[in-house]
């Protein structure tokens, strides 16, 4: 057997269990039993279009391969066909490369929508402001791609910037798969930075102070990992707003602690107490889902972990310079003198950075 013919056996051997898995998941997805269960499809839905394209690449990749054997076998007899050979050839490997990239280990989360939390840090009012900056940034590129934008719990202060904001990131029902929210922004999590002179710097002085930033993905209730009712401590309490202004006069606002774990999350932004709960509880089920990952990254070996993702979250991932209207990202040595833009929603090319380097690693662990 050819080495040509050992390439097509493995990555066909590769394809065959999620090929599978794909007929399985169309036959079920015409199941009337499930056409009834919106959540059921959606699940479904989604894995159908992560599949798809895998199956679809095997697809021609096989017939490709088949194609270039009988061309080759051919070309002794007539030249016209060492051209097409060499043409087919060329588009094998175009489609090789696609196929392996597909394969590549990735993270089943990457086509959900993404929750997106934003905490002003070391740097007092200022760090708030550039939380808000921060937020303005994500909302103008999520709005550039189409994206909406639902805010679950903010405590704005009052200078207008945000001592905490958390908020929804959803793509429409008929997006790419591989240009979902939480597979593009998950490797903003971690403490980005920020050095430029306050506006309650009277002396014009440049201060450096921070904002974290959390991503996490909008998992449904029964995808997620099972929450015990007995582990929970619900409190109510009357919402406020900037300042501590009283917003609201009936105990409204719902804090959520997780004691297993010990997180504590918060909502106080919608007006009745079971909105709240519910809104508290899906952040609470996101970072769970966040926290469980981190500890399986932190148990992987250091070949296997991305060089771009990050378990500690108090890490310090990218430094925004004003007087140099410069962007950094310190995880892959990225630099930018376009900050301005960037803030500005124009965040692709530093996305596309990270997730190269990401993608490079995981095609490495295939390659070993």
């Amino acid at each position: 057997m050819s080495e040509s013919d050992d390439r097509l056996q493995s990555l066909l051997a590769a394809v065959t269990p999620l090929r599978e898995e794909y007929h399985e998941v169309e036959v079920r997805m015409a199941d009337p039993a499930v056409l009834a269960d919106q959540r059921a499809m959606r699940r479904l839905g989604r894995r159908y279009a992560d599949l798809g394209p895998v199956v679809r690449a095997a697809d021609e990749y096989h017939r490709l391969s088949e194609d270039l054997t009988a061309a080759l076998e051919l070309a002794g007899e007539d030249p016209g066909f060492a051209a097409e050979a060499e043409d087919l050839a060329e588009r094998l490997h175009t489609v090789d490369e696609r196929l392996v990239r597909l394969l590549a280990p990735r993270d089943p989360n990457d086509s959900l929508d993404a929750i997106v939390e934003i905490k002003s840090g070391e740097g007092g009012e200022e760090s708030a402001l550039f939380a808000g900056d921060l937020f303005g940034m994500y909302r103008r590129f999520a709005e550039a791609r189409g994206w909406k934008i639902e805010i679950l719990e903010a405590q704005e202060t009052d200078l207008g910037g945000y001592k905490s904001i958390t908020f929804v990131v959803h793509a429409p029902s008929a997006a790419d798969p591989d240009r979902m929210p939480y597979g593009t922004l998950k490797f903003e999590g971690g403490v980005h930075r920020v050095q430029r002179v306050p506006v309650t710097e009277s002396q014009g002085r440049i201060h450096t102070s921070a904002a974290g930033v959390l991503v996490m993905p909008d998992v449904e209730d029964d995808d997620a990992i099972e929450i015990d009712p007995d582990d929970l401590r619900i409190d109510v309490y009357r919402s406020s707003g900037k300042g501590g202004q009283g917003v609201n006069t009936t105990d409204s606002a719902v804090r959520i602690t997780h004691l297993p774990s010990g997180i504590v999350v918060t909502c106080q932004n919608e007006r009745s107490q079971l909105q709240n709960k519910e809104q508290a509880l899906r952040i609470l089920r996101a970072r769970l889902v966040a926290r469980a990952e981190d500890e399986s990254a932190a148990e992987a070996s250091e070949a296997r972990r991305s060089q771009v993702r990050t378990v500690d979250r108090s890490e310090r991932v990218r430094t925004y310079n004003f007087p140099e209207n410069r962007i950094a990202d310190h995880r892959i040595g990225y630099k930018a003198h376009n900050l301005d833009q960037v803030l500005n929603g124009d965040l692709g090319p530093v996305i596309e950075a990270l997730q190269s380097a990401d993608t490079a690693e995981r095609l490495r662990s295939v390659a070993e």
